[in-house]
């Protein structure tokens, strides 16, 4: 029997409440994400999916309506409360990481997640073989600079080791936040089919945003679409597989609120 990881029911969020500027981002969300979904999110600038994972990894409070990650209540956890729980990667390279901490380091706190701190910065020689086989599977030579300093790394490397770090542990769900969307086209190939690969080969169940047509359909088993806060596409399977860029962009046109394409989803077609 299928097991549902992450529970979203009801879900609002509006930001600046009471004033000119009041936005509400989230409409009554509602989705069901169940063991070993790989899901991608598209959707326009202000379609509300980068705050769609903030209210799952807990950066704040919904407004109403409940979380629930493997069959707990998470709504009013903060995001400290949930980080043994919630694997994240963001946009920027350097956010996730400590530039001037060794890659060891990094992948040590990451190791650490959830439990209480403590003052010791190094590896013990265990964690360190362990690192150093993780970082092997990459297949970029990585293990080789465990004592270099993470900044000093490119943005696909820094960004690979993020992936790496945020699945040490195996959360209950992985979100991605346009983590390849810094990166020049051939290195963001290369982290996209190493986040594919690790997705599989670890069973991650998965949420990741891109703005590129051609990675929601090729990634993943099933894509929903976001338009002012509400799902308003949401398809799976073999319904998925058989989608093509234009087929997307036309159910976009047909389920969108304005019924026309934002310039940011055509440049990522």
């Amino acid at each position: 029997m299928t097991q549902e990881i992450l529970t979203l029911s009801h879900i609002e969020k509006t930001f600046n409440k009471g004033t000119i500027n009041q936005n509400q981002v989230l409409k009554g969300i509602d989705l069901t994400v169940n063991e070993g979904d790989f899901i991608t999110i598209i959707g326009g600038n202000g379609a509300g999916k980068s705050t769609l994972l903030n209210s799952i990894a807990g950066n704040f409070l919904p407004d109403a309506g409940r979380i629930s990650i493997k069959g707990n209540d998470v709504t009013k956890l903060k995001e400290h409360q949930r980080a043994a729980l919630v694997g994240r990667v963001f946009q920027d390279p350097r956010m996730g990481t400590a530039s001037r901490m060794t890659v060891g380091e990094n992948m040590s706190m990451a190791y650490r997640r959830g439990q209480k701190r403590t003052l010791r910065k190094g590896n013990t020689q265990k964690e360190r073989t362990y690192f150093k086989e993780q970082l092997a599977q990459l297949g970029l030579g990585l293990e080789n600079r465990i004592d270099s300093e993470i900044g000093l790394l490119s943005g696909g490397q820094r960004q690979a080791i993020t992936l790496l770090m945020a699945t040490l542990k195996k959360p209950a769900i992985l979100l991605l936040d346009e983590h390849t969307a810094a990166l020049d086209p051939k290195t963001a190939k290369v982290v996209l089919d190493l986040t594919n690969q690790r997705i599989q080969n670890e069973g991650l169940t998965t949420l990741m945003i891109t703005h590129n047509m051609k990675d929601a359909l090729t990634y993943g088993n099933r894509l929903i679409m976001l338009d002012y806060g509400k799902v308003v596409v949401d398809i799976t399977g073999d319904k998925k597989s058989q989608l093509s860029v234009n087929d997307v962009m036309n159910l976009f046109q047909t389920a969108t609120k304005d019924g026309h394409l934002k310039d940011d989803m055509l440049l990522g077609s």
